[in-house]
């Protein structure tokens, strides 16, 4: 079995103390010992002099569930010294299915084409193990995906038997290795369910799987969005995750604060609830999501007819208008000039806002929302800016938060959020160096530990005798996030080496072409 030593380095373990001086012996796939400088005499060694070692990054929600079908490595990660991502957030997976063209479009609201053979999530994972993964992948089943494979983006209840065969999917599903469900309440069909029909799907969790939900609202209705999102975790007794929490739009500022007191005070009776955040104060989703619900009701061909009949930006333009409590109205929230699109399918109109496009076109901004949708087939991405710095410290600071990426899914093209690149240097390097927001030792806890902990990842997330070796290297003076906006798609810097069950697999910022990284089994 082969053995080497990690020495001079300062080892930050995971469990939120301040990194210490020690150096870690690692045989074969595992940590074997860790202990005071020179304890390993004789043994070959990677000198870590000038370096804090920790263990992987573990990303609490990503969307790179296609990234094992890329044909080019997916680094986007892994550069970041990420070595397990959670996917299958925010109601999105890419299984089961149906075998129908509605699944595909569901499915192309997210992520890049993906040829399909598989229909249930077995399938899925059986094809996705084969191609391998430059990660560890934690998976997770999209309500949202069950939803259509069941009846299709429509916008009513469950049927007693489409229930049932929801129900029965994902079992399947977590009888095959995943870890748990999510799901995505801004988005159709996911807008579409009630709280009854949520608590019903959970209830299949195991006790060991975990539940994990982004919010019906994030602006004005935060507050009985979490309060929903409480009464599944309360009736069904299930670990419940808030994904990305924040609070958008103008008016919301602050809104964080009031949150996290909501959250504390369910802590507190014994709700077993958490949260993710990341560390920007934009968000990023499809475009689609600027209309109203009820315009997505049918999949993409439904959705384009109405966009194409004449008057459509008329109707829309009044929709926007008008008061509805169950939707975020990005356009109220934000405005036209906060909404950036970063990809589509023909390039056009990538690093304009809405509002700079209307201009182009000597349009009205509605009428330029329809026209970039229409012309694109819904397919594009885009950025907001509607967050505040205070409410993004707020969410990141307390004890109970993880860090997740959200980025897009891997394969888009075009200029998505910087987050996807940046997220883990950027929390080292702007909110702990520079900000002292908090300690070296926590923000490493936040990105390994407690997400370990939390969601059931087996056997990572410190660096301690037994575990597997997944370990990342930074400089704590240097490491810092380098894109932005415009040109997002920067690697970051400080980031020494990465090594995945005992392997170099990153050295100076070069992934070194090995898919090393496994589907991982809950805890």
């Amino acid at each position: 079995m082969r053995r080497h030593a990690v020495t001079g380095g300062l080892v930050a373990d995971g469990d939120g103390g301040e990194p210490q001086a020690l150096d870690v012996l690692i045989e074969g796939e595992r940590i074997a010992a860790v202990a005071t400088p020179g304890s390993f005499a004789g043994i070959p060694a990677t000198d870590a002099s000038g370096l804090v070692v920790a263990p992987g990054f573990i990303d609490a929600h990503s969307h790179a569930d296609n990234a094992p079908f890329l044909t080019r490595d997916d680094t986007t990660k892994i550069l970041q010294g990420v070595t397990t991502e959670i996917v299958g957030n925010c109601g999105f997976s890419l299984a089961p299915r149906a075998g129908t063209a509605i699944d595909d479009d569901h499915a192309a609201r997210l992520f890049p084409p993906v040829a399909a053979s598989w229909t249930g999530f077995p399938g899925f994972l059986a094809e996705a193990d084969a191609r391998g993964y430059v990660t560890n992948h934690c998976p997770l089943v999209g309500h949202g995906t069950l939803r259509v494979a069941a009846f299709g983006v429509v916008d009513r209840p469950p049927a007693p038997h489409e229930l049932a065969g929801m129900r029965r999917s994902l079992r399947e599903a977590l009888d095959a290795g995943a870890f748990g469900l999510s799901s995505g309440l801004i988005y159709p069909p996911g807008a579409y369910a009630g709280t009854e029909e949520l608590a019903a799907l959970v209830s299949c969790l195991g006790p060991g799987h975990i539940y994990a939900t982004h919010l019906r609202a994030e602006g004005g209705h935060l507050i009985p969005a979490i309060e929903e999102a409480l009464t599944v975790a309360e009736k069904t007794g299930r670990r419940t995750q808030i994904s990305h929490l924040k609070s958008v739009g103008r008016p919301n500022r602050g809104g964080v604060e009031r949150a996290l007191a909501l959250l504390d005070r369910a802590r507190a009776t014994g709700v077993a609830v958490r949260q993710d955040a990341y560390p920007y104060d934009a968000s990023s989703t499809s475009l689609t999501a600027a209309l109203p619900p009820h315009y997505l009701e049918g999949g993409a061909p439904a959705v384009l007819a109405r966009l194409r009949r004449p008057g459509a930006a008329r109707r829309l333009a009044a929709d926007l208008a008008a008061e509805n409590p169950g939707w975020e109205n990005r356009v109220a929230l934000a405005g036209w000039d906060a909404l950036l699109v970063t990809d589509t399918p023909s390039g056009a109109f990538v690093g304009r806002t809405l509002a700079e496009i209307a201009r182009d076109l000597a349009a009205e901004p509605v009428e330029a929302l329809v026209h970039v949708l229409v012309s694109q087939e819904l397919r594009v991405s885009s950025v907001t800016f509607w967050m505040d710095e205070r409410d993004v410290r707020a969410a990141l600071a307390h004890p109970c938060t993880m860090i997740g990426s959200d980025g897009l899914p891997p394969g888009t093209g075009g200029r998505p959020h910087p987050r996807l690149y940046g997220t883990f240097p950027r929390i080292l390097g702007r909110y702990v160096r520079e900000a002292g927001l908090f300690t070296l030792g926590e923000a490493v806890h936040r990105m390994t530990a407690l997400p370990a902990a939390w969601f059931g990842v087996p056997e990572r997330g410190r660096v301690a005798p037994g575990t597997v070796a997944d370990l990342v290297a930074f400089d704590p003076a240097t490491v810092r996030d380098t894109g932005d906006y415009r040109h997002p798609d920067r690697a970051p810097e400080g980031i020494a080496w990465v090594a995945q069950a005992g392997r170099f697999t990153v050295r100076q910022g070069r992934h070194l072409g090995v898919r090393a990284g496994r589907r991982l089994l809950p805890a």
